[in-house]
């Protein structure tokens, strides 16, 4: 019984996550599709991708960039829609583009033998009384929230590492691997192959 029982667990481990995975996708396919009266399942997701890359394009020319700051404008003249479109904005900013917020790990000195992980999103305030401080995000484990603390810098270490590795470590209560470090070291001369410096807190005017 004990035999049945542990690998009906282990078998909910692989179900579970599969089926979850493949069950959500299946229903962003369906949502993507329902979008498009067409009889062909998947080419509204073609159509969205390909719309998306389109208005990508459209930002590296002087015309489109002009449109899109038009309608940015226009979406921040409304009151409640500001709101909405600038958090949606900022956030999916901070993952992707030429401005990511996360991509600064650092673990912060609570104690002088306890750390916790963390990203750099701002090194300069405005306010006088906040000199010398930097905002930390704190991600929560099997959590999509999070908390912002306002240390001093001499609590803050950089953390050599990747930072979607880093998030992902973090995310997953240091269950995943986080081996991709952005300083390389050969294990066997203990000398530094590749040597990147670690990203440098940029001021965030």
């Amino acid at each position: 019984m004990k035999t049945i029982v542990r690998y009906f667990f282990q078998g909910l481990l692989v179900c579970v996550p599969l089926g979850g995975t493949i069950a959500l996708v299946v229903w962003i396919l369906s949502a993507i599709d329902r979008l498009y009266p067409l009889p062909i399942p998947g080419l509204g997701l073609a159509i969205t991708l390909t719309a998306i890359t389109l208005v990508g394009a459209l930002t590296h020319n002087v015309v489109g960039r002009r449109v899109i700051k038009m309608v940015e404008a226009g979406m921040r003249g409304l009151p409640v829609v500001n709101i909405i479109y600038t958090s949606i904005k900022d956030l999916l900013g901070a993952f992707v583009g030429d401005k990511r917020s996360f991509d600064k790990p650092v673990m912060v000195r609570v104690q002088p033998d306890m750390r916790i992980f963390g990203f750099v999103t701002c090194d300069r305030f405005d306010d006088v009384r906040l000199a010398g401080h930097v905002a930390v995000y704190l991600p929560q484990s099997y959590n999509f929230a999070g908390n912002l603390i306002i240390v001093k810098k001499e609590m803050v270490e950089p953390v050599d590492a990747d930072s979607a590795q880093f998030m992902a470590f973090i995310v997953s209560g240091g269950v995943a691997t986080m081996n991709a470090a952005r300083t390389q070291v050969d294990s066997q001369a203990g000398l530094p192959l590749i040597k990147r410096k670690p990203p440098r807190l940029k001021s965030r005017d």
